[in-house]
């Protein structure tokens, strides 16, 4: 590898302070960014927007603002992707959709803006699941993203080319929204970190209703401190989000560099749910945590009691989620375009009853009473982060365990949407990886607004099982790329 594609692994908090000590220039990065992706990119099929002159523009007028001496921004000159949903002005926004596929955005929204007022360098879009709705890294618009670590494998979702694309050396940074995991799915699937901070913490106008309490923004990055400095940029209150956070001082990136202290770790290997999880990925869990016993914690196996989760999701959030969709298109005649599970989920949602909801959303609160008890007496609740490993990338999700099949496809086999019900923050770090050489992920998740105390176990955890030196295998090409200059 050359010193200057070296460059493309280098993490985002020392970048940064490369480029303001006038190391290296934002227009080398891009130069070593433009080549990484026409090589690695066209085999893994993350990034489906992007244009080499288009960076090259965005490069000069960083290094145009270094030249002048002023302050720079904490990002200056850090690559990073956004995923296909999030809007910027002009570039795609078909939701990996078929009847969408010629929409581009309008308008910029709060987080892509904070990143490039950060000074961050916009190499393009990534790839997704059709409308967000499951785990999987295809759609029939652009196909499927393979797995950073193995051609033919899913890289989950619904941010797939995200984490994906961070695995692989295509920017230092990605954006990813998460309502039921789709943040931390990829992240575990591909061996990087993904951090869905609690309700608000990062302002988002990701669906029309704007008082959606379950979906957010989350950060993905190689390492812990790379996903904190992106938190630092994006969690500040905006009048366009109105559940976006006060102001509390937090300063996540100083968390990663504090010590964790004498916790109290409750690990639960499947969260109480059935199925149960892959015994494969319980064992390399298992060894994960073991790290934190070592770090002087006292780790409790324990679980929340709660009732039916996954019923309290479906019904009172997911299928009402999708309902409004039901007049966008004429679903019947994109039969072969479109996911049938979509469809289906759409329909159901728009066949519901208001006593089905409300009956799920008071399960819900329950849910909400019981894990708040639970969290008195822990810090942290550690769990692996999905209850399966690899399968086929162009499958939308995995369909058993042991001969055993799952229930709704769509969330059977997640152990990350109970943070989405209750608004709290979680994380996924890499724990090692199953006999087929796929990542598996720890997740650790927290209290409310304990983004803070997350990120300082993730840390630490990192630092006592180190992962970030650890890079795939390149690729073999099969699939072709959008490239889109200006």
């Amino acid at each position: 590898m050359s010193p200057t594609e070296e460059l493309c692994w280098t993490p985002a908090t020392e970048l940064a302070r490369m480029v303001r000590e006038r190391e290296v220039s934002p227009s080398e990065i891009a130069a070593a960014q433009i080549a990484r992706i026409e090589r690695v990119n066209p085999a893994l099929n993350a990034i489906i927007e992007w244009g080499p002159e288009a960076i090259r523009e965005r490069a000069r007028r960083l290094d145009e603002q270094v030249e002048a001496g002023g302050e720079l921004g904490p990002l200056h000159g850090v690559p990073f992707t956004l995923k296909e949903a999030c809007r910027v002005e002009g570039t795609i926004e078909t939701l990996g959709l078929v009847p969408l596929k010629e929409s581009r955005s309008t308008e910029t929204e709060t987080f892509a803006r904070r990143m490039f007022e950060a000074g961050g360098l916009f190499l393009g879009k990534t790839n997704m699941s059709e409308a967000g709705y499951c785990g999987s890294s295809t759609n029939h618009v652009y196909g499927p993203t393979h797995n950073a670590w193995k051609q033919g494998v899913s890289a989950g979702g619904s941010s797939a080319g995200a984490a994906a694309g961070v695995a692989a050396g295509l920017g230092q940074l990605a954006e990813g929204s998460d309502g039921a995991g789709s943040v931390r799915i990829p992240a575990a699937l591909n061996g990087v970190v993904g951090l869905k901070p609690g309700l608000g913490r990062i302002p988002h106008t990701i669906v029309p209703s704007r008082f959606e309490t379950f979906l957010g923004y989350g950060t993905i990055a190689r390492t812990v401190a790379d996903a904190a400095l992106m938190l630092d940029v994006l969690a500040h209150p905006d009048p366009s989000d109105p559940l976006s956070q006060r102001e509390d001082g937090s300063e996540f990136l100083a968390a990663a560099q504090e010590d964790l202290g004498k916790l109290r770790i409750a690990w639960s290997p499947n969260l109480g749910f059935e199925p149960e999880v892959d015994p494969e990925i319980v064992a390399i869990c298992e060894r994960a945590v073991s790290a934190f016993e070592e770090l002087g914690c006292e780790v409790v196996e324990a679980a929340p009691a709660w009732e039916n989760p996954e019923e309290a999701m479906w019904e009172g959030i997911w299928k009402p989620a999708y309902a409004t969709m039901v007049d966008l298109f004429d679903w019947d005649a994109l039969a072969g375009q479109v996911d049938e599970q979509l469809v289906q989920v759409i329909r159901e949602g728009a066949a519901a009853s208001a006593l089905d909801v409300g009956l799920a959303l008071e399960a819900r609160g329950r849910m909400w009473d019981r894990f708040a008890a639970f969290m008195g007496e822990y810090d942290l609740l550690l769990s692996p982060t999905l209850s399966r490993g690899a399968f086929p990338v162009d499958a939308y999700c995995p369909t058993e365990l042991a001969a055993e099949p799952l229930r709704r496809q769509a969330l059977g086999w997640l152990l990350t949407y109970p943070t989405n019900m209750l608004g709290t923050p979680a994380i996924s770090v890499p724990a090692g990886f199953e006999s087929e050489g796929v990542p598996v992920g720890l997740q650790i998740a927290g209290g409310l607004h304990a983004e803070a105390l997350v990120i300082r176990a993730a840390a630490a955890f990192e630092a006592a099982r180190p992962w970030a030196d650890r890079r795939p295998p390149e690729l073999e090409t099969t699939t072709a790329t959008v490239e889109v200059d200006g």
